[in-house]
């Protein structure tokens, strides 16, 4: 194995190191890690990024926090059991290895996980809110040239952005969903057709007090979507979830959905629904593990095939108090 050295030119200068060191500063500072509990929650940083991980990956242990954060097995242990005693985890042993315990949240703790998700999401929105969107796009390709270059894998573990819908957007949807539509269950071209209705109306009525696009984006291409519309004062309608089958197995569709939730629950509207039909069972298996509940369902006749549509509600304030 042949081992490459730095050269005297590869070596960092001091005005790098000092340029790097000013960045570290300010962005510590731009999004509050200096302060004693983050984002004036009861939980530090690395407590709040084990919550992270546990609530968006099954099946960890303390072993792999451990590894995959860069943590003490001790310092792990110490605040696993922490979270213990306030009742946010439960462990469950290893049927492959009875020495280790598989770790998940609690319904306390995906309770005290949610609020400090969404302020961490709506202090970044805060942040990007001020740039334009071309600019929101050079800073976000920056930071991943940044954890490109100094990460330890190729691939990040979660491989994929959601930003707002941008110029272009609305044609490819529409094409993509025909597409996908036609090649996995048949439908013509009528489907596409009301894809493009919809997000025709969307754009000349959208408001963005009350409505909200989410576009999941992988290496530059657009590989899903999800739009959230005002259907009256108290209910919101989400409409035209779809992910690409090259990004399926990533989470992006229960993503999407959290996202939509997130919004309708902070804009204070009482019922989240949807209409799909019952033959999108990957969707449908997304909605009601996210607490959707089938209010009614009726066979129609619709993109050359015969049908069953369902009306799928969410309950915003009794989910949020579960």
């Amino acid at each position: 194995m042949t081992v490459h050295h730095q050269s005297g030119n590869d070596a960092p200068n001091k005005e790098r190191i000092d340029a790097v060191r000013a960045f570290n500063r300010f962005y510590t500072r731009q999004i509050g890690l200096l302060d004693e509990g983050l984002l004036k929650s009861a939980f530090s940083l690395t407590e709040a990024r084990v919550l992270y991980e546990l609530a968006h990956r099954d099946g960890l242990t303390a072993t792999d926090l451990g590894r995959d954060l860069g943590l003490d097995a001790g310092y792990v242990s110490r605040l696993l059991k922490k979270f213990e005693r306030l009742h946010l985890i439960s462990r469950s042993t290893l049927v492959s290895d009875a020495r280790q315990s598989s770790i998940a949240l609690t319904q306390a703790g995906r309770k005290a996980f949610a609020p400090l998700n969404q302020d961490s999401h709506d202090q970044i929105r805060a942040l990007l809110d001020r740039l334009p969107a071309s600019e929101q796009d050079r800073l976000v390709k920056s930071m991943q040239t940044v954890q490109r270059l100094l990460g330890e894998n190729a691939e990040p573990r979660i491989p994929y952005l959601l930003r707002p819908l941008q110029i272009g957007d609305i044609g490819w949807i529409t094409h993509r969903q025909g597409l996908l539509y036609a090649q996995d269950y048949g439908w013509d071209e009528t489907y596409e057709a009301l894809v493009a209705e919809i997000l025709a109306a969307f754009v000349k009525s959208y408001d963005p007090k009350w409505e909200r696009s989410w576009i999941a984006e992988r290496e530059g291409e657009v590989v899903g979507s999800v739009f959230v519309v005002r259907k009256s004062d108290q209910v919101a309608k989400l409409r035209l979830l779809y992910v690409e089958h090259s990004a399926r197995g990533l989470g992006i569709g229960k993503r999407l959905v959290e996202e939509c939730i997130g919004f309708a629950r902070a804009r204070e509207y009482k019922t989240l629904t949807l209409w799909t039909n019952d033959i999108l069972a990957a969707a449908r298996h997304i909605y009601q593990a996210a607490g959707f509940k089938l209010i009614e369902e009726e066979p129609h006749h619709s993109f050359g095939k015969d049908l069953v549509g369902q009306n799928w509600n969410l309950d915003l304030l009794s989910s949020a108090r579960a």
